[in-house]
């Protein structure tokens, strides 16, 4: 049980300093990230929203990751349900003040790639599901001999030169986010002595299925004692 509230506080943890991390990085004011470049390209073309193009761009994502065997588990759910809802949280609590200068705004900027990191690092330890982004990201540096940081900077500069090409607004804090992201994270792995090569989520069937394993034990163990 405490094994299992840790994990459940690590998650929530991680989701919470990733919806904090994309506030800072609006909030520095001088870009968008690689992937709402895209979106905001996409969303040029279609006529659809950026919320909307977001929300179909991750699911195509996510099933390119189940093909190339990353497990959609319940980190996958919690990344897109729940950074979006603690993103709103933060915003609506009006405590990440705006930059008004361009160094402000640089060193927000790599403020919130930092927490990006970190909060990356935090949810995917458990090995409980990737969300869109880094199971795409575990799944090709699985299939090559190029690092995690190597990897997502590739990634993102791609998704930034498609959305550019869309018509995506562009700016230096994309250049950091696209560029810094990666190295950010795979410094997170070395630090927590996760091994990107041999991560492997859990994806939902199989969590529920390792919970009704657990519960059998513990309803033999407490049979067992009242034999006794």
């Amino acid at each position: 049980m405490n094994k299992f509230i840790r994990v459940i506080t690590r998650l929530l943890l991680g989701f919470i300093v990733y919806g904090l991390a994309i506030v800072v990085m609006i909030h520095a004011n001088v870009g968008l990230s690689p992937w709402d470049v895209l979106h905001q390209g996409i969303s040029l073309k279609t006529g659809l929203t950026m919320g909307k193009v977001s929300i179909s761009v991750g699911i195509i994502i996510i099933i390119i990751d189940a093909i190339l065997g990353e497990g959609i588990g319940f980190a996958t759910l919690g990344n897109v349900l729940l950074i979006g809802t603690f993103l709103d949280m933060f915003e609506s609590l009006n405590i990440i003040p705006y930059a008004n200068n361009l160094f402000i705004g640089i060193i927000m900027m790599i403020i919130g790639v930092v927490l990006a990191a970190l909060a990356t690092v935090l949810y995917l330890k458990p090995a409980l599901g990737s969300g869109p982004r880094d199971g795409l990201m575990l799944a090709i540096n699985k299939r090559s001999s190029k690092s995690v940081g190597t990897v997502r900077t590739i990634i993102e500069l791609s998704v930034l030169f498609i959305g550019w090409i869309l018509g995506g607004s562009v700016g230096i804090g994309t250049i950091i986010s696209g560029v810094g992201l990666g190295y950010a994270i795979e410094i997170g792995f070395k630090i927590s002595h996760m091994d990107s090569k041999t991560l492997v989520h859990k994806n939902i069937y199989d969590s529920i299925k390792l919970l009704r394993n657990k519960d059998a034990q513990i309803a033999t163990c407490v049979e067992t004692d009242k034999e006794k």
